[in-house]
C-alpha cells in the first residue's frame, strides 16, 4: 500500500523540480541552481518554512523568486527598501515576472491599481514594506487574495541586539497566525547565534528548515590599516587600486559624510554623498546614479547600503570602526557581489575606540542592551587586532569553524610581527595606576613619554616613578600599544569620568608578571603604490577582440539602460556580457546558452546583440 500512495508523491515533487528548473533556465538565463539553492527552493514549493542564512551576492532572491513562480498565488515580500523597490520590480520586469510594489511614494490611484492586480491573480511578485504590511487595509487585501508565500527579506531586522533593528519587523509574526497554510522564508546576509534565535522565536519560525550557508566571501580582500591621515590615506587606497571603479565609504557622521566626499571630489574622484539628513529629493537622485552610473563612489553613512544589488562595487572602505563585526560583514559584503575580486578596507585608530565606547555610554539603552553592545563592539576590536587571519576570525565570529588560513587577507599576505609585549604593557598599565585612573589617554601617554607639558606640571605628574620610563618610543607606537591592550581588556574606558583608563581585573596578573602577552609591532603607514585596477582580474582576461567586444556591450547597456530607465546591471551583468564577448554568438539559438539570458532578455535584446558582434566582426 506504502508504494502506491508514494508514487504520485513522488511524481509531483520531480514535476516541481523540472518546472522550477525550467523558470531558472528560461526566466533568470541559469542553467543550474548554486549551493543549497535547489534544495531551498523544492523545500519552499511544498510549503514548508525556511529560515535561509546566505551571504550577500549568493543568490538569495532566486530562493523566494522562483518558488513564487512555481506555486499558484502571488509571493508577497516584505523588504524595508521602500527606495530599491522601483528596482527591484524593474528588474523582475526585465526578465518578464509580473511584480509591482506597495509603499508610501505611491498615489492613491497607483495603490488601487496594484491592489486590483492582487485581486485579480494578474501579479506574480508583490513588494510590500513592514509598516504598510501591518495596516489592517493591507492584510484585508491579503486574506482576499491568493498567496502563493511570504518572504521577509533583511530577517536580521527583527533582532533588537542587531545592527539594523526595525521595530515594525517584531510584527510580523502576524502572518504566521493570520496565514497558517502559507509557506514563509526568512532570509538574511547577517546573523550570529543569538540573533538566528531571535528570528526564530519572534517570527514563529521553530519549526522552519534552517539552511545556513558559508559565510565566507573568498572573493573579497580584508584589509585593515593603522590610522594615521584617513582622508588622505582612503584617497591613496582608491587612487592606487581603484581609480575607476564604483565603491561604497562609510563614515560614522554626517558631517565627515559631506566632507569627505567633497574632499575626494576636490581631488578628482567622482563622489557623492548620503545620509538621513540630506533632502530627499538629493538623496534618492545620488542613489539612482550610483546604481545606474559607472566609476561613481559613494560618501555614506550606515543608512546607505542594505538591499543595494549593484552587482560590480568593487572596494568598501570604512573611515570609522563599525560598531559590531555584523554590521562589518554587512557592509563589506556589498563589494564584489559579482564574485569578482574586491577590496574591504578600513583605516582604524585609538579615537575610534574611545568614540565607540563613548557612544555606547551615553546611549539611553539600559544596562542589558550596553552589555551586548560593549561585548559586539569588544568582538570587533579583536578583529581589527588580530596577529591571525582576519578571515578565520570573521568566520569563527559566525560559528564557523576550523578554517585555514585564507592568503588573500593583510595579515596573510603581509604578517605582522608579533612580540612578547608584556613590558610595554606593564609600562602603561603602570602608568594609568600611577595618574590614579583619572586621564584620558593623551595625558597618560604624555606621561609615560616624559613629555612635560603645562598639564603635566600643574598634575606634579611630572614628579612620579613613572615619568618618562616610555621615552625611547614615539606617540603613535605607543597609542598601537594602548590599542591593543584596550582590545585585550586589560584597560577600559570611562566616560562617565572624561574618558579616563581605568584598568580591569584582567590587567592584575600581567602588572604582577603572572601572565605574558603578545602584541603587533607598530609599522608605519606606508603610501600604497599605484597599479592597475585590472590586475585584480586576470581570471577573466579577453583577448584583444574580445575586450573590443566588450566595451562595446558596455555602451550598448548603458544607452540601453538610460531608455528603459533602470540600473545598468538590471539588463545583463558584466559576467554575462564576458561571456557574451568570449562566445560570440552569432545566432539567437547561440545567445539562448549564456548564463544571465533568460527567454524575456532573449527576445528582447537579442537581435541588438547579434547585429552588433556582427558588425564588430565584419
Amino acid at each position: 500500500m506504502s508504494e502506491i500512495v508514494s508514487e504520485p508523491v513522488s511524481g509531483r515533487v520531480h514535476e516541481q523540480q523540472s518546472k522550477a528548473l525550467h523558470i531558472l533556465e528560461t526566466v533568470f538565463g541559469y542553467s543550474s541552481f548554486r549551493g543549497q539553492q535547489a534544495e531551498i527552493v523544492q523545500h519552499v514549493v511544498q510549503g514548508g518554512d525556511a529560515l535561509v542564512l546566505m551571504p550577500t551576492g549568493g543568490g538569495k532572491s532566486l530562493c523566494y523568486q522562483v518558488p513564487a513562480l512555481v506555486r499558484d498565488g502571488v509571493g508577497v515580500v516584505v523588504s524595508p527598501l521602500i527606495a530599491l523597490m522601483q528596482d527591484q520590480v524593474d528588474a523582475l520586469a526585465e526578465v518578464g515576472v509580473r511584480a509591482a510594489f506597495l509603499n508610501s511614494t505611491q498615489t492613491f490611484d497607483e495603490a488601487m491599481q496594484i491592489e486590483r492586480r492582487v485581486r485579480s491573480g494578474d501579479l506574480d511578485v508583490l513588494y510590500v514594506a513592514p509598516e504598510r504590511l501591518m495596516t489592517p487595509r493591507c492584510l484585508d487585501l491579503l486574506e482576499a487574495a491568493h498567496i502563493s508565500l511570504f518572504a521577509i527579506d533583511e530577517a536580521h531586522c527583527v533582532s533588537q541586539w542587531g545592527h539594523d533593528f526595525r521595530p515594525e519587523y517584531i510584527k510580523l509574526s502576524v502572518l504566521h497566525e493570520r496565514f497558517p497554510n502559507v509557506p514563509r522564508i526568512a532570509l538574511t546576509a547577517t546573523a550570529d547565534q543569538q540573533t538566528r534565535e531571535e528570528i526564530i522565536h519572534r517570527l514563529q519560525l521553530e519549526d522552519a528548515r534552517q539552511f545556513v550557508s558559508s559565510f565566507d566571501r573568498p572573493n573579497i580582500r580584508y584589509q585593515i590599516v593603522e590610522k594615521a591621515n584617513g582622508r588622505k590615506q582612503l584617497l591613496d587606497f582608491i587612487e592606487s587600486e581603484h581609480p575607476d571603479d564604483a565603491g561604497v565609504v562609510y563614515c560614522l557622521s554626517r558631517k565627515k559624510v559631506e566632507e569627505t566626499a567633497e574632499f575626494l571630489k576636490q581631488s578628482g574622484i567622482n563622489a557623492l554623498p548620503y545620509h538621513a539628513g540630506m533632502d530627499y529629493a538629493k538623496r534618492t537622485a545620488n542613489q539612482s546614479r550610483f546604481l545606474r552610473e559607472d566609476k561613481i563612489v559613494m560618501v555614506a553613512t550606515i543608512a546607505f547600503g542594505m538591499g543595494i544589488d549593484k552587482p560590480d562595487v568593487r572596494f568598501v572602505a570604512h573611515l570609522d570602526l563599525p560598531k559590531s563585526i555584523e554590521g562589518y560583514y554587512q557592509e563589506t559584503g556589498r563589494a564584489g557581489r559579482d564574485g569578482l575580486p574586491a577590496n574591504a578596507w578600513m583605516a582604524y585608530g585609538l579615537q575610534d575606540v574611545v568614540q565607540q565606547r563613548r557612544m555606547i555610554a551615553e546611549s539611553e539603552a539600559d544596562e542589558t542592551f550596553k552589555r551586548v553592545l560593549g561585548v559586539k563592539l569588544d568582538a570587533m576590536l579583536g578583529l581589527c587586532e588580530t596577529l591571525h587571519c582576519r578571515r578565520v576570525r570573521l568566520l569563527d565570529y559566525f560559528g564557523q569553524h576550523g578554517q585555514q588560513a585564507c592568503g588573500n587577507c593583510d595579515i596573510c599576505l603581509s604578517p605582522p610581527v608579533s612580540f612578547d609585549g608584556t613590558l610595554m604593557a606593564q609600562k602603561l598599565l603602570s602608568t594609568v595606576y600611577r595618574v590614579e585612573q583619572r586621564f584620558a589617554a593623551g595625558h597618560v601617554l604624555d606621561v609615560l613619554r616624559g613629555i612635560d607639558g603645562e598639564r603635566v606640571k600643574q598634575w606634579r605628574h611630572d614628579q612620579l616613578s613613572v615619568f618618562g620610563i616610555g621615552s625611547e618610543y614615539g606617540e603613535a607606537e605607543w597609542r598601537a600599544v594602548l590599542r591593543q591592550v584596550i582590545a585585550l581588556g586589560l584597560l577600559t574606558v570611562d566616560h562617565e569620568n572624561y574618558s579616563s583608563l581605568k584598568l580591569t581585573e584582567e590587567a592584575k596578573p600581567v602588572l604582577r608578571g603572572e601572565q605574558k602577552i603578545q602584541l603587533r609591532q607598530y609599522q608605519k603607514p606606508v603610501k600604497p603604490k599605484r597599479t592597475s585596477s585590472k590586475s585584480n582580474y586576470t581570471e577573466t582576461d579577453l583577448s584583444t577582440e574580445e575586450q573590443t567586444l566588450f566595451d562595446k556591450l558596455r555602451w550598448w547597456r548603458v544607452e540601453t539602460a538610460r531608455k528603459h530607465n533602470v540600473p545598468a546591471y538590471v539588463i545583463f551583468h558584466d559576467a554575462t556580457m564576458r561571456e557574451i564577448a568570449k562566445a560570440k554568438p552569432s545566432s539567437l539559438d547561440d545567445l539562448r546558452g549564456v548564463t544571465g539570458v533568460g527567454e524575456k532578455k532573449l527576445e528582447t535584446y537579442g537581435t541588438e546583440i547579434i547585429a552588433l558582434i556582427q558588425e564588430i566582426s565584419e
